[in-house]
C-alpha cells in the first residue's frame, strides 16, 4: 500500500527552523489567546469532526485543506511542525494514510493525545489483501472515532466535558440518519456494478450494496502510482461496452494516462460519472458532503 501523505520535511531542517516560524504566527498561536484547546488534524475531513465536537471550546489546525490539490503531494514544513508541537490533541488518519504526522510527532516530543482513526476502527486488512484506509467514507467508524475524539477533548479540557458530550450527540444522531438512509437506499440499488479508479468511496458504495466489478489489478496499481498493464487496463475497459457496470465513481483529485483512459471510456458509452475527493469540498461540512456523496451515488445507480 502506498503511503499517499507520507512526505514530511526533513526533520533536522524542520527542527531548525522551528524558532523561525514561531514568529510567522498561524492557527496554533491563535488558539493560545482565548483559552481554546489547540488540535492538529491530518486532512480538515477529521479536522471538521473534531469541530462538529470540539465547537467553540477548540481550535482547529488541518494540514490538508485544499479541495482542488492532490493530498498525495502533502509536503510537511516547519509551521506544520510548530503546529503539532502544541497541540492539545492530535487527530490522523493512520492505516499508512498519514504516516508523515508519525515523523511530525517524533520530531515534536509533543505528549498531545492522539486519535488514530484506523487504530479506532479495528480494521484490519483481509487475508491477502490490502486495508482501505480511506475509513472516513465509514460512518459507522466515524461514530467511533468522533467518540473517541469526545474522551480526548473532554481529559484535555475537563471543564467542556458537557459541552463536548452533547455536541458528539447531535453530530451522532446526524450520522445515525445517514446510516439510515444508506439502509433504505440499499434496496433499489443493492447488486449493481461500479466501477472505481481508487478505493477511496468503497466503504461508502458497500453500504449501499453495490458491487465493486473493476479488476483488483487497476485500481491498486492506482492507488499505488503504478504502471497499469495493457491486459488489466483492456479489462477494465471493457466494463463499459459490456454492462456490467452502471456507475464510475472516480477519485477527482488524482488522475494520470490510465485514469483519464477509464473516464473517458465511462462517458462515451453513457455510464454515469460520480467524483469523489479525499478532502472537504468547498463549502461543506463532512455531514453535507456525505450526504451529496451518497446522493449522487444512489443517484447514478438507481
Amino acid at each position: 500500500m502506498r503511503s499517499p501523505l507520507s512526505r514530511a520535511a526533513p526533520a533536522g531542517a524542520a527542527l531548525a527552523l522551528l524558532l523561525g516560524a514561531t514568529a510567522c504566527g498561524n492557527t496554533a498561536d491563535a488558539a493560545s489567546s482565548d483559552g481554546s484547546l489547540r488540535v492538529v488534524a491530518s486532512t480538515n475531513v477529521w479536522g471538521d469532526v473534531v469541530s462538529a465536537v470540539g465547537g467553540d471550546r477548540v481550535t482547529v489546525d488541518s494540514l490538508i485543506d485544499d479541495p482542488s490539490a492532490d493530498p498525495h503531494s502533502f509536503e510537511a514544513n516547519p509551521r506544520t511542525q510548530l503546529a503539532i508541537s502544541r497541540a492539545d490533541v492530535l487527530v490522523e488518519n493512520g492505516g499508512g494514510y498519514d504516516d508523515f504526522m508519525t515523523t511530525l510527532r517524533e520530531n515534536s516530543h509533543t505528549s498531545a493525545a492522539v486519535v488514530d482513526a484506523v487504530d479506532v476502527s479495528g480494521k484490519k486488512a483481509a487475508a491477502g489483501g490490502e486495508l482501505n484506509e480511506h475509513v472516513w467514507y465509514d460512518f459507522p467508524t466515524v461514530k467511533k472515532v468522533a467518540d473517541r475524539i469526545e474522551s480526548a477533548l473532554a481529559k484535555a479540557d475537563p471543564g467542556g466535558a458537557d459541552t463536548f458530550r452533547a455536541n458528539n450527540q447531535a453530530f451522532q444522531g446526524k450520522l445515525d440518519a445517514l446510516i439510515s438512509t444508506a439502509a433504505g437506499d440499499r434496496a433499489a440499488v443493492a447488486g449493481a456494478g461500479i466501477a472505481i479508479t481508487e478505493p477511496v468511496p468503497l466503504y461508502l458504495t458497500e453500504a449501499v450494496g453495490a458491487v465493486n466489478k473493476t479488476p483488483a489489478e487497476f485500481s491498486e496499481a492506482i492507488e499505488e502510482g503504478d504502471d497499469v498493464s495493457p491486459a488489466v487496463l483492456q479489462e477494465t475497459l471493457d466494463l463499459f461496452t459490456g454492462g456490467q457496470v452502471e456507475a464510475l465513481v472516480y477519485n477527482e483529485q488524482t488522475s494520470g494516462a490510465e485514469t483519464e483512459q477509464v473516464l473517458k471510456a465511462a462517458r462515451e458509452n453513457g455510464i454515469a460519472v460520480v467524483p469523489v475527493t479525499e478532502t472537504l469540498p468547498a463549502g461543506k461540512d463532512y455531514l453535507s458532503w456525505m450526504q451529496a456523496d451518497l446522493d449522487a451515488v444512489v443517484g447514478a445507480l438507481s
